[in-house]
């Protein structure tokens, strides 16, 4: 046994410091010296043992069930913000004082929002579970932080001018909210059947409680079918149980250790599972974000998604300003179903200058039922802004996920004829919604395409180009160039 050996080692370590330090005593063969040397073999060996168990814990950062010191919530908070994604809280942290004799595992799920082993499906194994943590972060140590651990869907009120809308926080969590937000809308105005005209905004406004549930149930299933290829998705739900010991080279963050993987073959039965299971998604605790992110993953598959990436991409999250960040790959993932790390139509094999390339650029392949549209004022004023090809630009259906200097919101219109009739794209209005708690109703933009006066003054050089030009606006004119935008009273979004 591995525990005897070391400690046989130390005792005899002991023995011979004792015979170097005291000779005399070896030469006396008193059973009481024996006695004595025997019960400092026992203490050696008992302190060997413990310090393995010590290193073992600390270095897998394992938080037993029933005997982890509680964090101050504030300070919690404040050290999970901090950390630099490694999950290592930061180097100025002092020792937690006041609640120290709590007992309770931090962000643990709540015991309502876990699935009991015996409903089925298969428990996560351990290589899985190092594999998704290498897809998302690029190694195993990585972890999700307070904002991610926090996200969840989240309706606003029932019945409001905002029933439709999910509340994203600030995080990178938000990009993945903002895509179920669209496909939540594209399914109350272009797929739900209603006696009413579901092609007006007012019938956004007529949310129940009921039907924001079925949005997001239809919202999450579509993603995942189109992930699986429409053949097939995969669900992840959390029991109470841990379903496998992590490795020396595994972080345990006491949720993905204890997912239990759910198959399905056929789309209605994704949707019902799914319905049946909506809390572990919706409610607050649950880590809805990222339970909805691993199915994703997983109905996608570890193997297709790296023939999806390229060279230029090896995992779907990278780090930035203290928090993880969704990269183009699992933006396109979100939209499309595959996980293309470009944004340009189809596979580039030669460069700008009509070299070839040493490995081919992967782009998006096929046209979405929702769109994307990107601007950055920092990547214009530093480089060139990357050009969104015409299968995300121009989508099945008139609906836009907007990237607007790294955050993102929701651009979209009733009217389906917009992306079929020319003479449409005239005049015509569209509605903008952030996401942000502060924003209380849904913001209306009337698009002129024919009207440049929004370019005079462009030679002005005074005051704050935000405020001349807002970056919303810019977001616009990437798919309508020149258009001039009517904000109907509204202040610009900044």
């Amino acid at each position: 046994m591995g525990l005897d050996i070391k400690g046989s080692s130390s005792s005899r370590q002991g023995s011979q410091l004792v015979a170097l330090l005291c000779p005399s005593l070896q030469m006396e063969e008193d059973p009481d010296i024996v006695n004595r040397n025997t019960e400092l073999d026992d203490i050696l060996r008992q302190i060997s043992e413990l310090d393995k168990w010590r290193n073992i814990f600390n270095s897998r950062g394992l938080e037993l069930q029933d005997c982890i010191i509680k964090r101050p919530l504030e300070r919690t908070k404040l050290e999970e913000e901090s950390e630099d994604g490694t999950g290592r809280p930061p180097s100025t942290a002092q020792p937690p004082r006041g609640n120290a004799n709590l007992l309770t595992v931090p962000y643990s799920i709540p015991l309502a929002l876990t699935v009991s082993p015996s409903l089925g499906g298969l428990p996560i194994t351990p290589e899985l579970a190092g594999n998704l943590r290498k897809i998302l972060f690029g190694n195993t140590f990585y972890v999700f932080n307070y904002e991610w651990k926090k996200s969840f869907f989240k309706f606003r009120e029932p019945y409001s001018n905002l029933s439709y809308a999910l509340e994203a926080e600030r995080g990178g969590s938000r990009a993945i909210q903002m895509v179920v937000q669209a496909n939540i809308i594209k399914y109350l105005l272009f797929t739900r059947q209603t006696n009413s005209d579901c092609c007006r905004l007012q019938s956004l406004s007529e949310v129940g409680e009921k039907e924001q549930e079925r949005a997001l149930v239809v919202a999450l299933t579509d993603i995942l079918w189109a992930a699986g290829e429409e053949r097939s998705a995969t669900i992840s739900l959390v029991t109470s149980d841990y379903c496998f010991t992590p490795h020396l080279d595994y972080k345990l963050d006491n949720f993905t250790e204890r997912l239990q993987l759910f198959s399905f073959n056929k789309k209605e039965d994704v949707k019902k599972f799914v319905y049946e299971h909506i809390q572990c998604f919706e409610d607050e605790g649950s880590h809805g974000v990222i339970l909805f992110l691993y199915s994703l993953i997983l109905s996608r598959t570890i193997t297709r998604l790296r023939e999806d990436l390229d060279c230029t991409t090896s995992h779907l999250l990278h780090l930035s300003l203290g928090n993880f960040v969704c990269r183009q790959a699992l933006m396109n993932l979100l939209l499309t179903g595959r996980a293309s790390p470009n944004v340009f139509n189809g596979t580039l094999q030669c460069g700008d200058d009509g070299s070839p390339l040493e490995k081919p650029l992967h782009g998006v392949l096929a046209r979405s039922a929702v769109g994307y549209l990107h601007w950055s004022r920092e990547l214009m004023e530093r480089t060139k802004l990357p050009m969104v090809g015409s299968m995300l630009k121009t989508p099945r259906l008139p609906i836009w996920v907007c990237s607007i200097n790294g955050t993102y919101s929701v651009l979209f219109s009733p009217n389906r004829s917009l992306l079929s009739d020319w003479k449409m794209e005239h005049l015509f209005h569209m509605y903008f919604y952030n996401g942000q708690p502060s924003q209380q109703s849904t913001a209306l933009l009337t698009i002129d395409t024919h009207s440049h006066h929004w370019e005079v003054g462009i030679k002005d050089t005074q005051g704050d180009p935000e405020k001349r030009f807002p970056s919303v606006e810019m977001a616009v004119r990437t798919k309508w160039e020149g258009a001039a935008i009517d904000w109907n009273g509204t202040m610009p979004f900044f």
